[in-house]
């Protein structure tokens, strides 16, 4: 019996990832777009799914749970109050027990108005998964019930923690998201070395202290970067929270 943490990115639709924890026979998955792949993992690894934990309501974070459920009536399904399939509705400063792991729930809107974020601890580890709120040199887009000020207040949030916290985002967006980045501070070494090795995938989890050094949307209080921006956007801005606005507007139409 394998008594540590293990988390494995299991790939969904054309660029999705399923997250799924292992600790001794147990497991638990993140925003289960698709069943079949966590299916087959737990199948073949003889492992128990007892929980899902689901961060919003879209299709591909979600679209695999009844089927899960349907074949593993046991296990738990925590969400948001907009996740009609949650056993458990969590929100800000929920607390979900498993094994001998306490998971703090975030409320972290912005790409929609409920959007959640689980947080485990691990003796000195922090595992943050994020959905879609932050991805690897980039964020989520604002969907309609979302708000960017919103989303800007959440990266903040997440960039509160230590620089070594690993981030699971739910997509593999990361070279796209590279190119942007690079649109923004063309003379970011970080960034071209960063773009190179997302050549090869998956490029996730990524650590705080790499995204601090490759994602423009935690880098908006640099000078470089709100110069670039007020440039491209033909305006002044200096206030973090206008030029993050201003940013995710030049990644909408990049």
């Amino acid at each position: 019996m394998n008594s540590s943490l293990k988390i494995i990115a299991l790939p969904a639709f054309d660029d999705n990832y399923i997250w799924l924890l292992t600790y001794n026979d147990e497991a638990v998955c993140v925003d289960a777009g698709q069943a079949e792949p966590v299916l087959n993992y737990v199948r073949q690894h003889n492992l128990r799914l007892v929980q899902m934990w689901t961060t919003h309501p879209h299709g591909d974070h979600t679209g695999g749970i009844v089927q899960l459920k349907r074949a593993l009536p046991d296990c738990r399904i925590f969400g948001a109050r907009d996740i009609p399939t949650s056993d458990e509705i969590v929100g800000e400063g929920s607390t979900i027990t498993w094994q001998h792991f306490h998971i703090n729930v975030w409320h972290t809107a912005g790409h929609t108005a409920n959007h959640l974020t689980y947080v485990l601890h691990d003796d000195e580890q922090t595992h943050l998964f994020c959905g879609d709120t932050l991805f690897s040199a980039g964020c989520g887009r604002v969907f309609p019930d979302g708000r960017a000020d919103w989303l800007h207040h959440s990266l903040q949030r997440i960039n509160r923690q230590p620089e070594n916290t690993l981030l699971y985002p739910a997509h593999e967006y990361t070279a796209n998201n590279l190119r942007f980045a690079a649109h923004i501070e063309p003379d970011n070494p970080d960034i071209q070395a960063a773009l190179s090795a997302a050549q090869h995938t998956p490029t996730l989890p990524t650590t705080l202290a790499h995204e601090r050094h490759i994602n423009p949307f935690l880098r908006v209080h640099l000078p470089d970067v709100q110069q670039r921006v007020s440039k491209l956007c033909s305006l002044d801005m200096q206030e973090d929270e206008a030029v993050f606005i201003a940013l995710r507007e030049l990644k909408n139409h990049f």
